[in-house]
């Protein structure tokens, strides 16, 4: 029975059959046409002030005087405008350098120093610190030369028989300091 009731419905469907669903579209209200329509005189703007002039509009962000949020928000100033924090004080910036990436571009045994990867194409970006990570599979030992490993990337890479050493560039270097002896008073 329904499937009858379709094939009618489908069949009296035709391009100068169509309109719009019962209920859907309503005539547009016309203001202003004598207090027995129901929106004469003021045509339902209230009394005076803006909103009853002609050409007032109503901003999307306006809050009713109120200062708006664009205005009471941190302003972003430094050298990185786009950013949450324009410093980012606490933040540490690295460069990650995949396991994947030091099996497809370096020997077994191969002493894999800051300078190698930037000639390998890895680690590019100046002054910023290499952190080798743990995704993709390491099959050979290597001696990796980074900044900082993930627990994942030091296990992989120990457990292909290589090992991590951690740069620490711009530190001093932790050799003994040597004090000189105190002067022996003069008698």
């Amino acid at each position: 029975m329904a499937d009858e009731q379709q094939q009618v419905d489908a069949a009296d469907v035709a391009l100068h059959t169509l309109k719009p669903a019962p209920g859907s579209r309503k005539p547009r209200k016309r203001v202003g046409r004598g207090e027995g329509s129901g929106t004469g005189k003021t045509s339902g703007r209230g009394q005076k002030g803006a909103g009853s002039r002609s050409g007032s509009k109503s901003r999307s962000n306006f809050e009713g005087g109120q200062m708006p949020i664009h205005m009471r928000m941190r302003k972003l100033r430094g050298p990185h405008m786009k950013k949450s924090m324009p410093f980012e004080p606490f933040r540490t910036l690295t460069q990650a350098v995949n396991l994947s990436d030091l099996e497809d571009r370096f020997d077994a045994g191969a002493e894999v120093t800051i300078d190698a990867l930037k000639a390998a194409g890895l680690g590019k970006r100046k002054d910023v610190a290499i952190k080798v990570l743990g995704r993709g599979e390491l099959s050979k030992g290597l001696t990796v030369h980074a900044h900082g490993f993930s627990a994942s990337a030091r296990a992989a890479i120990e457990g292909a028989g290589g090992t991590c050493v951690v740069v620490e560039e711009g530190r001093p270097s932790s050799a003994p300091k040597v004090q000189a002896a105190p002067a022996a008073d003069a008698e």
